[in-house]
């Protein structure tokens, strides 16, 4: 092992993983800590590639993830560019704003379930033929990013998409039962009060200073403690008797 890095740099050599979201926070973390564990990583990067450049086993594909025709599109170029996937992480899902229940808009609310809901079971269906070459031959892992919403129903302003983390809870667990004849474990992380731009947007400074002294931990979390999480519950030699699981990540808030 490399000692300047805390990952295995062999722990998934010649293994190939995607990871939607991975343009910033938890999903850039989780795509650089699989990237440093030897995987060829196919990186989502958001509506736009931005900056990100291909490296040999780093691939970046761009597609908005509100629209039903670039999630087909982008499940397309995955497959044209791997025909097996040993990992698929399901990360990307944002709250786009706080919107109280008595002036939700439809918009808003169609918008919330289409990225957090509707995309990550899309995108899964789309590579289960790839996933499941994998676990057929070796094993395969899905990990869901959840929220600690999910489990708790968030704060004012959050319930549709404290909900629609919940259905990906749920779903997650169903999947894990579905198919492990497959060879495919399927996991989530549930992720708390995480010091990324994510609350930075929808949250004030007042209410994570409120929140981090509620924390056992005393702080709050970072993207870097979330990412071995991810590593775990993909590694078939670390975790290959778990499935259906939610893992919490959050300095034991409850």
């Amino acid at each position: 092992m490399n000692p300047d890095t805390p990952f295995d740099p062999t722990l998934f050599a010649d293994r190939t993983v995607v990871v939607t979201g991975a343009g910033r926070g938890i999903g850039r973390a989780v795509a650089e800590a699989f990237h440093a564990c030897g995987a060829r990583v196919i990186a989502h990067a958001g509506r736009d590639r931005g900056e990100h450049e291909d490296t040999e086993r780093l691939t970046w594909l761009s597609a908005d993830f509100l629209e039903r025709d670039e999630q087909d599109r982008f499940a397309d170029a995955v497959m044209a560019a791997s025909d097996r996937i040993d990992v698929l992480v399901n990360n990307a899902g944002t709250m786009f704003g706080r919107y109280p229940a008595a002036t939700l808009s439809d918009e808003d609310y169609d918008r919330v379930l289409e990225l957090n809901q509707h995309a990550p079971v899309r995108l899964t269906r789309a590579l289960l033929p790839a996933l499941t070459r994998a676990g057929e031959a070796h094993g395969a892992a899905i990990v869901n990013t959840v929220s600690i919403s999910a489990a708790t129903g968030g704060s004012p302003g959050s319930s549709v998409y404290s909900a629609s983390k919940a259905f990906v809870s749920t779903w997650t667990r169903a999947m894990a039962r579905e198919l492990a004849s497959q060879g495919i474990r399927a996991n989530a992380v549930s992720p708390g009060v995480i010091d990324t731009d994510f609350h930075q947007r929808y949250s004030s400074a007042e209410k994570l200073e409120t929140t981090r002294r509620q924390i056992p931990l005393q702080r709050l979390g970072t993207a870097a403690d979330c990412a071995p999480a991810y590593l775990f519950l993909a590694a078939d030699r670390l975790s290959g008797y778990l499935t259906g699981q939610v893992l919490e990540i959050n300095g034991g808030q409850r």
